[in-house]
């Protein structure tokens, strides 16, 4: 848990809930802060014992502590961008995620909108751009309109989102992107009921789990309304048959066609009854008010159940 980016708290908080719900008689846990700092195992009494980057080991009182598994609650890098679990595949330690190049992927908004269209998944019209580029704000509003949604292409949990009414807004939004990311995406807005739809490996098998409709207070389904209370969380979803019939579908699909394994939580926003793809979480938030751990609720899953689960797959790999 932890992480080098802005969601390190909020993973802090998802570790947290992971550890406290992981069935006692069956796994010998331990707290793994990974941060810019250190990397240190934490004991119950806070006390800190250096991992051993070599091993991914750390001694503690004269006994050396290895794992059979990790379980990865890192949102962003370098958890959900697969940058550790690159390290762990090198030193042979299984983890709970998706393999690490399936992580970067899916953790770049504008990579994976270009595998999933190819596959003829609706998406909003987007733009691109990397810092150093020549921006033309009226060549963006001829591509995708007014309003529009600006966003740092590798970044989560809403930080550096803007949602842009007015021409004269846009210079600012593109700033505040910049600041979480070298790169950002722009996107047409789809008027519409947003979902989240969480898909997990649970006993092997791809489930989709109930279905999440967000309505936020504010303008979109920013920091705030996702971590601050400022959005309703309604599961599950009050979705038309037609609707949930097809979310479901492309759900799956989106998750098979990336090579998905572990937890994925994705978001879609429905204009009439297609669902149209918006980004995919790999370490989406764990913590027991999180929409993930809500629909697993919704479908009779305990949080030592989800957890438990994540961790057999991983070492039944």
């Amino acid at each position: 848990m932890g992480g080098y980016s802005s969601e390190v708290a909020i993973s802090l908080k998802s570790g947290n809930v992971v550890y406290k719900h992981l069935d006692k008689e069956k796994y010998n846990a331990f707290k793994v802060h990974i941060l810019k700092e250190k990397w240190v195992l934490i004991d119950e009494n806070n006390n800190e014992y250096p991992i051993n980057k070599h091993d991914f080991s750390a001694e503690v009182n004269g006994t050396k502590i290895t794992f059979d598994c990790v379980f990865n609650a890192i949102h962003g890098t370098p958890g959900e961008n697969g940058v550790i679990l690159a390290y762990f595949d090198l030193i042979h330690l299984k983890h709970t995620s998706a393999p690490f190049y399936q992580m970067a992927l899916t953790f770049n908004k504008r990579d994976t909108l270009s595998v999933l269209k190819q596959y003829g998944i609706p998406t909003a019209t987007s733009i691109y751009f990397d810092q150093g580029d020549a921006v033309s704000n009226e060549e963006i509003i001829a591509k995708v309109g007014l309003p529009c949604f600006v966003k740092p292409n590798n970044a989560g949990s809403s930080f550096g989102i803007s949602k842009v009414n007015k021409k004269e807004e846009l210079t600012a939004a593109i700033e505040k992107a910049f600041k979480e990311d070298s790169e950002i995406l722009i996107e047409s807005f789809l008027d519409g009921t947003e979902v989240s739809v969480g898909v997990i490996d649970y006993k092997n098998e791809t489930k989709v789990l109930p279905i999440t409709e967000i309505v936020s207070e504010n303008d979109f389904f920013d920091y705030e309304a996702k971590y601050e209370g400022k959005s309703q969380e309604i599961t599950p979803a009050r979705l038309t048959k037609t609707q949930e019939n097809n979310v479901v579908v492309m759900a799956k699909r989106v998750y098979e066609i990336l090579n998905m394994s572990g937890f994925s939580r994705s978001e879609y926003i429905f204009v009439n009854d297609v669902p149209h793809f918006l980004e995919m979480n790999t370490v989406p938030g764990l913590t027991e008010a999180s929409i993930l751990p809500q629909q697993a609720n919704k479908a009779g899953i305990s949080l030592s159940q989800l957890f438990g689960n994540a961790i057999e797959t991983a070492l039944n790999n």
